[in-house]
């Protein structure tokens, strides 16, 4: 791995094994030290390309190459101006193809930018941009934030949601051990002093341990479902509607219509076919199957 150094003071990070790089907007950096001497004052120029910089244009450095910085910089703005989706191409003749034309666009400023190639003419043409497509850059921005909060809500409901789980089975464990130490006591305590024979007193116990079992599991059962439901319970909305009503196809065979399943059984069609195996039967097909499906393609389209 190269070894870290501050562009000004030369400071490098064997000498300094605390050196924290800062990394500008215009992918140049330094470390925290010059970064805190060079603005003294509200803005200063960049030692290297002298460009107009500001405090908060610093940053720690990410990647450990400093053009890959610039660029990361460099994407995030421009998306934020470039930012139509696909949807907002619904009124060209071909919304794919200028919805793909617009995204290599897009690539081809940000590589202009990043690799300095015709940056005043780039400059201009994102600036006409932005002042053409003012409303529509707003209005996506907002969706976008929109969106964002909606998926950071959902995200710490599911941690609260683990949270919660894991306290309840926790607790659950708890009182787990604190029953099968009662009951092993309680059991003792019967074998010790019941007028009653130990296996009847076992039989006892184990009876009621069962169908403490089962209220415990149909108790946890409930816990989760309720649990994974909350949520959703907020954003549901009932809709009156009829019943839905099945109602068989009506097939058109084209030809003789074929046996139904009770009529393969009873006259005598599986007289001469294999029993269906028990890996037959696993994937959930059997003989009366195979044999009513064989006569539909018999009988299919005979009179065409």
């Amino acid at each position: 791995m190269e070894e870290q150094s501050c562009p000004r003071c030369k400071t490098t990070s064997y000498r300094n094994p605390n050196l924290k790089l800062l990394v500008n907007v215009c992918g140049h950096k330094l470390c925290q030290t010059c970064v805190d001497v060079l603005f003294t004052r509200p803005s200063a120029a960049c030692p290297q390309c002298q460009t107009a910089l500001r405090r908060n244009d610093f940053r720690m450095q990410q990647f450990e190459d400093a053009g890959v910085e610039r660029e990361v910089d460099i994407r995030k703005k421009m998306v934020k101006i470039f930012n139509r989706r696909e949807e907002d191409f619904s009124s060209f003749p071909n919304p794919l193809r200028a919805y793909n034309d617009y995204l290599e666009e897009t690539e081809v400023i940000i590589f202009n930018m990043v690799n300095k190639v015709d940056i005043e003419g780039t400059k201009r043409k994102v600036d006409k941009y932005k002042k053409d497509n003012e409303n529509l850059i707003r209005k996506n921005n907002s969706k976008f934030g929109m969106e964002d909060s909606m998926l950071s809500a959902q995200l710490e409901a599911e941690k609260r949601e683990q949270v919660e789980r894991a306290m309840k089975i926790e607790s659950d464990e708890k009182e787990e051990e604190i029953r099968k130490k009662k009951e092993k006591e309680s059991l003792i305590n019967d074998l010790i002093y019941a007028n009653a024979p130990a296996n009847e007193v076992i039989a006892r116990h184990m009876y009621v341990k069962k169908q403490q079992e089962e209220e415990e599991k149909q108790k946890r059962s409930l816990f989760f479902t309720s649990m994974s439901n909350k949520d959703k319970q907020s954003d549901m909305v009932i809709v009156q509607a009829p019943l839905f009503e099945y109602e068989p196809p009506a097939m058109d065979w084209k030809g003789p219509t074929p046996p139904t399943e009770d009529q393969v059984i009873n006259k005598g069609y599986l007289s001469h076919i294999r029993s269906s195996s028990a890996t037959d039967k696993a994937s959930g097909f059997n003989e009366k199957i195979a044999c009513q499906r064989a006569l539909q393609e018999a009988f299919d389209c005979l009179f065409l």
